[in-house]
C-alpha cells in the first residue's frame, strides 16, 4: 500500500494514510486555497481519496477526528519545517541522465561517509556536486549520506529525523537530492542513503496519533520500539517497507545502510528485515539493477546476511564495528568503555580471518557472551572502518583519529584498512588527516528538549574521555567547527596522506590478490609480544604479504614466507614523509629484518609477479 501524498499527473493526486483507531480523518489544504477533503477508510485502516485540482506545491495537514491538524507521517516534503504542513511533491518531473546506470558491485565498493551539512561549507546537495570529481581521483566509487530524513531546524546529525519519506529542506529538499544522485551516477558514484528504521526523532514526531507506530513489549535507547510484532503492525510494517522502495524508485539510490538493526525488535515468523530484504529483491529484478541493503549491527549475528534459504534475513551486508575497535585499540591503547574488550594483536588477526572478534565469547563490557562464527562468509559480506560519524562523534571532544596518534599511525591505519579483505568506509576527511573536529549537533526549537539533550549527552560520556570541556551540542558554533576544511587537502603532510590513501586504492583495485575479497585465501598470523601482523593474500597466482607493526618501536623479526618478494609500498619511506624505510627492496625466506615503529610494508611474490 502506497503511502502519502502520490501525485498522478493533471492535477490530481492520491492521499493515503494509515489511521485503524480513528473514525473521521480528512485532507485539510492550506495553502494554496483552504479546504477540506473527506477520506474514506477500507478494511486494513488505510484512510485515502484521489482529489482532483490538486498541483505540486501544495501544503496540506491531515485532520483528525475534525479536529487535530498534523502533518503526513509518509510526508515527501516539510518546507516550513517538522510542525508545518506538508507538501505535494511531483517525482516525474527529474530529468533523470542515468538511463544506462548500472551501479558499483558491492565487492567493488569503496565507501565515503559524509554528512551533508558538514562537507561543504554551504551544506547543501548541490554543493557537493562540484567535489564529486575529487572524490572519484580519490579512488571513492560510494557515498554513504548519512540520513536526510526531515529533523527540526536545520542542523542534526539526521538520526532525529521524524518523517522518514521527507527530505531536509535547508539540505535542499527533493529536489536537491535528486540531482546530486544524479550527478554522482554520471561521475561513476553509488549513493547509499543511511536510514532509520529503529526510532523516530523526539520532536514533530506525530505518528503515534495516526496508529499504533510503538510498542511498550520492548524498549531501545531511545524509548519505546518501534511496532514490528505486535497488534496492528501490519501498516507500521507497510510504512518502513514502502520507504525503502520510494528511495529506490523516487531517487535513484543504490543502496540503503539500516542504522542499528540491533535496535529493530521482531519475534515473528518473519523478521521484518527478512520481508524488507525479499521486497527489494523483487524490485532489483523488476528494474534490472542489484539493488542492495547494508545492515549496521553491534551484535555479531551471521543470520543477519544469511541466505533466507539458510534461515537468514538475506541482507546483503552488516557492519563489522569489531575490525575499528581492535583496530583502534592498538593505535591508541584506549581502554575505557567497549574498548576494555579488546587492545591484542591476535584480535584483530582474527577479525581479518573471521570477520568478527567475539564468536560467542565473554565479554567484559556487555558481561555476557555474544557473536557468531562468520568464517564462512565472503568478505564482500562486511564494512570495516578506521573511524565513522558515531565513533568520532560520540566522544565528547569529537576527536578524530588524527588529534589521537601519530602520523605514522595515520598511515598504518589507512593500510590495516584498504589491505583487508572487506568493503572499506573512509569517514569524510579521513582520507587527508582532516583536524577539525566531528561532534554532535542539534538545533531543537524545544527548549527543554535540548536540555535534556545536553543532560543525555554528558550522562553518555561517563564511561569515555572526561577530560576537557563539554561543548554544548545545541550551539551554531559546533556545527561551524565540524565543517570539512578542503583546502588542507592539498597541503604538507595532509596531501601526503590523501596520495597514500589513492595510492593503496589503486593496488586494491589492480592487483587481483587484493581485488578479491576472499577470506579462505588469506593467512595471518600475529606476534603479540611485538605487536606484530603479517598477512597474505593470494588470487590467480598473484600473492601479496604484508607486515604491520602497531608498537610504537621499531621491531626485529624473521618473517618466513617463502620464496622471493618484492616491495612495492613502505610507509616509513621518505616518499610517505617517514623516517626513512628499514625493510629490504627483497624479501627472502628466514631472513632478518627490521621494521620501523608504527609502520607497515607491502611486498609482492616476484616469482609469480613476473
Amino acid at each position: 500500500m502506497k503511502i502519502g501524498s502520490n501525485y498522478l499527473g493533471n492535477g490530481r493526486c492520491e492521499f493515503t494514510v494509515w489511521a485503524p483507531a480513528h473514525d473521521e480523518v480528512a485532507v485539510q489544504i492550506v495553502s494554496p486555497q483552504n479546504y477540506v477533503i473527506p477520506l474514506q477508510k477500507d478494511e486494513w485502516g488505510y484512510w485515502k481519496t484521489t482529489a482532483e485540482n490538486i498541483e505540486p506545491g501544495t501544503l496540506y495537514f491531515y485532520k483528525i477526528a475534525g479536529e487535530t491538524d498534523r502533518p503526513d507521517p509518509a510526508s515527501h516534503s516539510q518546507p516550513k519545517d517538522v510542525h508545518g504542513p506538508s507538501e505535494v511533491i511531483d517525482h516525474s518531473t527529474m530529468n533523470w541522465t542515468d538511463t544506462d546506470w548500472s551501479g558499483v558491485p558491492l565487492e567493488d565498493m569503496i565507501i565515503y561517509e559524509l554528512h551533508v551539512g558538514t562537507f561543504t561549507p554551504e551544506g547543501t546537495f548541490e554543493a557537493m556536486i562540484p567535489r564529486l570529481k575529487e572524490l572519484r581521483e580519490l579512488g571513492v566509487n560510494a557515498i554513504e549520506i548519512m540520513p536526510v530524513a526531515q529533523f527540526p531546524g536545520d542542523r542534526n546529525w539526521g538520526y532525529d529525523g521524524v518523517y522518514t519519506y521527507g527530505v531536509q529542506t535547508s539540505y535542499g529538499g527533493p529536489d536537491g537530492l535528486k540531482k546530486l544522485v544524479d550527478a554522482c551516477h554520471q561521475e561513476g558514484l553509488s549513493v547509499i542513503l543511511d536510514v532509520v528504521y529503529n526510532h523516530f526523532g523526539p520532536e514533530g514526531n506525530y505518528t503515534s496519533q495516526f496508529g499504533t507506530y510503538f510498542t511498550e513489549m520492548y524498549k531501545t535507547p531511545w524509548g519505546m520500539a518501534i511496532n514490528f510484532d505486535d497488534i496492528y503492525s501490519d501498516g507500521v510494517r507497510n510504512y518502513f517497507i514502502e520507504n525503502a522502495l520510494y528511495w529506490f524508485q523516487n531517487y535513484h539510490i543504490d543502496a540503503l545502510r539500516l542504522d542499528a538493526v540491533h535496535a529493530i525488535y521482531d519475534l515473528g515468523a518473519k523478521h521484518i528485515l527478512q520481508e524488507l530484504a525479499e521486497k527489494v529483491s523483487t524490485l532489483s529484478e523488476c528494474i534490472g539493477r542489484k539493488l542492495y541493503l547494508i545492515a549496521e549491527s553491534d551484535l555479531n549475528d551471521v543470520r543477519v546476511i544469511r541466505e533466507r534459504e539458510l534461515g537468514g534475513y538475506g541482507i546483503d551486508a552488516q557492519w563489522s564495528d569489531d575490525f575499528h575497535h581492535a583496530l583502534h585499540t592498538l593505535l591508541t591503547g584506549e581502554q575505557k568503555g567497549y574498548y576494555q574488550d579488546f587492545g591484542k594483536s591476535e584480535q584483530l588477526a582474527k577479525v581479518y580471518k573471521e570477520s568478527f572478534v567475539y564468536t560467542w565469547q565473554y565479554s567484559r563490557n556487555r558481561k555476557k557472551h555474544f557473536g557468531s562464527d562468520a568464517s564462512d562468509r565472503p568478505g564482500y559480506q562486511f564494512v570495516v572502518c578506521t573511524q565513522n560519524h558515531d565513533q568520532v562523534g560520540n566522544r565528547m571532544l569529537g576527536e578524530r583519529l588524527t588529534h589521537l596518534v601519530s602520523f605514522e599511525a595515520l598511515k598504518l591505519a589507512a593500510g590495516a584498512l584498504l589491505l583487508s579483505p572487506y568493503i572499506p568506509l573512509i569517514f569524510m576527511g579521513e582520507e587527508y588527516g582532516e583536524d577539525a573536529p566531528f561532534l554532535y549537533f542539534v538545533s531543537h526549537t524545544d527548549s527543554d528538549l535540548v536540555e535534556a539533550v545536553r543532560q543525555g549527552r554528558k550522562r553518555e560520556f561517563a564511561d569515555f574521555h572526561l577530560e576537557g570541556e563539554f561543548v554544548d551540542p545545541f550551539s551554531p558554533d559546533t556545527f561551524q567547527k565540524s565543517k570539512l576544511q578542503w583546502e588542507k587537502r592539498q597541503e604538507g603532510k595532509h596531501k601526503t596522506l590523501l596520495e597514500l590513501y589513492q595510492h593503496l586504492i589503486h593496488l586494491r583495485r589492480t592487483m587481483p590478490a587484493l581485488k578479491k575479497l576472499d577470506k579462505q585465501a588469506l593467512d595471518v598470523s600475529a606476534i603479540e609480544d611485538k605487536k606484530l601482523l603479517t598477512l597474505r593474500r593470494e588470487n590467480n597466482g598473484n600473492q601479496i604479504f604484508c607486515i604491520l607493526n602497531f608498537e610504537e618501536k621499531e621491531a626485529n623479526f624473521k618473517p618466513s614466507p617463502g620464496g622471493i618478494w618484492q616491495k612495492i609500498l613502505d610507509s616509513a619511506d621518505v616518499k610517505w614523509m617517514g623516517s626513512g624505510s628499514t625493510m629490504p627492496e627483497k624479501l627472502i625466506h628466514e631472513e632478518d629484518v627490521t621494521i620501523c615503529s608504527q609502520s607497515f610494508a607491502l611486498y609482492e611474490l616476484e616469482t609469480l609477479a613476473q
